[in-house]
């Protein structure tokens, strides 16, 4: 072996060495906060709820502002909270300004089976779903504990979105056509409306009074979700009002796994920008 060649090494394992046996001093470490997390009595559910809220940067600094609310189905850290809320944030910024600035409601799962499936007369979803049927309390709960609780707390605007997917969608589809006033936007991607035959795709959505935006999306799901999905945005349509707006995304290149990101991107765009 040539000299310089030995010296590179020795070189090398002495620096490995030296590198190794330094350690690396920390000048400080603090927690990162983008919100709060609060744990709500529902005596409706007869549980506690958990709820990861983001709250916008200028939230502390501009203690006069209002905000809008959006409420997120799967709304655990390890659900859709926090990429949603990264595409909120991004949205909000000045140079892109296609949202206003809105704290962001993450709805945690205990039985989202229970929680988003209203009583179905199907065998099989009965036997794949035991615990199910349980959304009229559930909505119950957003309506009379989540929202006042989320009134008092903050200081929020009049305007309410909730986004759900899959059978979050399914949940955000029924309450659009039972209690369409308990939000203004509905961001609904992929919904599950196959549950229980498709009964709720055979019902009458009820009247409402306030402004609706509202959006469907669906990805390459199959003849199924995509055929419920359209039909969902028809009946929408047909039944349009003249202070609704209703907007259609269909991503062919994703499923039913990554539906969903791009998908509340397109509504938060259209949704929002056309209100400007």
């Amino acid at each position: 072996m040539k000299l310089k060649t030995i010296i590179i090494l020795i070189t090398t394992i002495v620096t490995y060495q030296i590198n190794a046996q330094t350690p690396i001093i920390e000048t400080s470490k603090t927690t990162l906060s983008i919100g709060e997390k609060v744990i709500l009595d529902s005596k409706i559910l007869n549980e506690n709820r958990t709820l990861n809220i983001y709250l916008p940067h200028s939230y502390v600094q501009d203690s006069l502002k209002t905000y809008p609310v959006i409420y997120l189905l799967d709304g655990s850290i390890d659900e859709d909270f926090l990429h949603i809320t990264g595409l909120v944030q991004f949205g909000s910024f000045s140079w892109i300004n296609m949202l206003p600035e809105s704290i962001v409601v993450g709805i945690s799962n205990v039985d989202r089976k229970r929680d988003f499936t209203y009583p179905t007369s199907n065998k099989k979803d009965k036997a794949d779903f035991p615990t199910t049927g349980k959304s009229e309390a559930f909505i119950n709960f957003l309506g009379t504990e989540l929202q006042p609780y989320i009134d008092q707390n903050y200081r929020i605007n009049k305007t309410k979105t909730i986004i759900g997917q899959s059978l979050g969608g399914l949940l955000a589809t029924e309450i659009l056509y039972k209690t369409p006033d308990l939000f203004d936007n509905y961001i609904i991607v992929s919904p599950s409306l196959w549950w229980d035959d498709n009964s709720l795709l055979k019902s009458k959505p009820k009247a409402y009074m306030t402004k609706k935006s509202i959006y469907v999306g669906v990805g390459k799901e199959g003849s199924i979700m995509e055929k419920a999905a359209t039909d969902l945005f028809k009946t929408l349509k047909s039944n349009k009002k003249e202070n609704t707006q209703i907007y259609f995304g269909f991503f062919e290149d994703l499923d039913h796994g990554d539906t969903l990101h791009l998908a509340v991107y397109d509504a938060f765009e259209l949704l929002f920008k056309t209100k400007e």
